[in-house]
């Protein structure tokens, strides 16, 4: 009963209870702005289209994990559809020359108004892929044989369908697109902001989780009609259950482990012990010691390699998949290829799927976490790992702690980013896509770590008033780890 009391204690708090009443009114601006469809869409024939599709098992690949992160405003074509993801692609894209250019560098390490800089580079950034993000958007809408190509639709009806989509197509469509998704996308980087500052928790992360659990209605529903259904025992008047009930405890009790498993890893870290030099206030003399601890997080990435990982295969496998047949036995081979790469289901995918992850977190590493410069932060303060040198040894120690904490964080997120993919392929969940995205990937790592982290931001302002937490013994502990 102790989650429940907590909950019921945050709304004694008059702060906290308008952080959260804050939160939750600007979170439902967020969801109307996705429901919202830009103006020259036929956004009934488009969805009637993509429903088709999906009942036809056509609709796959990057539109399941882009309509799961935009909370399913691409039906609709909404003028939210980009939602923030171009403000979080510019702010990987920053995080990542920052290590590479030394003037982002220097910015970076010059506090207070280095960052407000970074940040005002940032968002000049996102309008750069906004815009043409858009664009692109605006163009594939108007080319129906090529959005069916994208959504590797082959029904005539369907195509047909996507080709009338879009009522005036032009350059005025184009314009009116890139503004709409443009202005509204700016619209919630500035909600996002203005929940960092008088809401609970980060406003970006917030926004992210709550499109993709707008998802679960619906996730809920395909479970329904798949170990239920709605007609009956002879099919007649409905839609006739496919799965068997202990196929659903089964699938229920594994989502259960898998969640407690995501949770182990985003909160799991390895604590380097630090001896510090304690010094008196006044003259700076040494007094003695205190022992502490680095904690070096086990899942240090988070979704960086899934994020990475997924548009380099879906992106090839796109355009693989439009090269015509018949024409040499190379080009079919490529096409062939493409098609199977395509399909998330497949060996082939699953199997570079999880190459990728792991280049990718061994990559994040070595860019993100600079072993040399903690050594030397710990040498400047009169730190050292107890038994190691300071200096070079330190680094090379810690450099070595890293690399086996990421192998072995690295095959936790494959796990739980290849579960969905597994599940496809052996239960023959492909054309239920939510209910699969609840149960590991991209979806289920950004959940469960922001939930975590909206508790304990929570869980401090109840403890600070001496109310009881979250937990019946100790605390919560963010994705950080602290």
């Amino acid at each position: 009963m102790s989650m429940f009391t907590g909950f019921s204690n945050a709304f004694k708090i008059p702060e906290l209870r308008k952080k959260i009443l804050i939160t939750l009114g600007l979170v439902a601006v967020c969801r109307l702005i996705s429901l919202i469809p830009t103006p020259g869409i036929n956004w009934v024939a488009l969805s009637s289209a993509l429903e088709s599709a999906r009942a036809s098992h056509a609709l796959g690949g990057m539109y399941g994990m882009f309509d799961a992160f935009t909370g399913g405003s691409f039906a609709v074509c909404a003028i939210g559809t980009l939602s923030i993801w171009p403000y979080i692609s510019a702010q990987i894209v920053i995080q990542l020359l920052s290590s590479v250019i030394p003037a982002l560098e220097k910015l970076k390490k010059e506090g207070e108004s280095g960052r407000q800089q970074l940040s005002q580079i940032t968002r000049y950034l996102a309008i750069v892929i906004c815009v043409a993000q858009a664009f692109s958007i605006s163009l594939a809408l108007m080319n129906g044989a090529e959005l069916a190509q994208m959504l590797h639709v082959t029904d005539a009806k369907t195509i047909a369908d996507l080709k009338n989509v879009v009522v005036n197509p032009g350059v005025g469509f184009q314009m009116m697109t890139v503004i709409c998704m443009t202005s509204a996308t700016l619209f919630i980087m500035w909600i996002s902001d203005q929940i960092t500052t008088f809401g609970v928790g980060n406003g970006g992360s917030l926004i992210i989780m709550i499109n993709i659990t707008s998802r679960l209605p619906n996730a809920v529903k395909q479970a329904w009609l798949r170990y239920f259904g709605t007609g009956t025992p002879d099919g007649a008047g409905g839609t006739v259950a496919n799965g068997s009930i202990a196929e659903l405890v089964l699938l229920l009790l594994f989502g259960f482990v898998v969640i407690m498993g995501t949770v182990m890893l985003t909160q799991g870290v390895r604590k380097v012990a630090i001896h510090a030099t304690r010094r008196s206030m006044g003259g700076g003399n040494t007094y003695g010691m205190q022992q502490t601890y680095m904690p070096l997080r086990v899942n240090y990435t988070g979704v960086m390699p899934i994020i990475f990982a997924q548009p380099l295969l879906q992106i090839p496998a796109m355009l693989l998949a439009q090269i015509p047949t018949g024409k040499n036995a190379c080009l079919d081979w490529l096409q062939r290829f493409g098609m199977e790469l395509a399909r998330t289901d497949s060996l082939t995918h699953i199997a570079l799927y999880a190459a990728f992850i792991l280049f990718f977190a061994f990559f994040w590493v070595a860019t993100q976490f600079n072993a040399v410069e903690i050594s030397e932060n710990l040498k400047k303060d009169g730190s050292y790992v107890p038994g190691i040198r300071p200096g070079l040894a330190t680094a090379e120690y810690l450099d070595a702690v890293m690399t086996r904490i990421t192998l072995i964080g690295g095959g936790g997120l494959l796990l739980v980013a290849i579960i969905p993919h597994v599940l496809t392929r052996f239960l023959g969940l492909q054309y239920q896509p939510d209910i699969v995205s609840f149960f590991g990937g991209t979806s289920l790592l950004i959940i469960v770590g922001v939930a975590l982290d909206t508790l304990r931001i929570m869980e401090s302002h109840l403890l600070v008033r001496k109310y009881e937490g979250f937990l019946r013994h100790g605390t919560l502990r963010g994705r950080g780890g602290m």
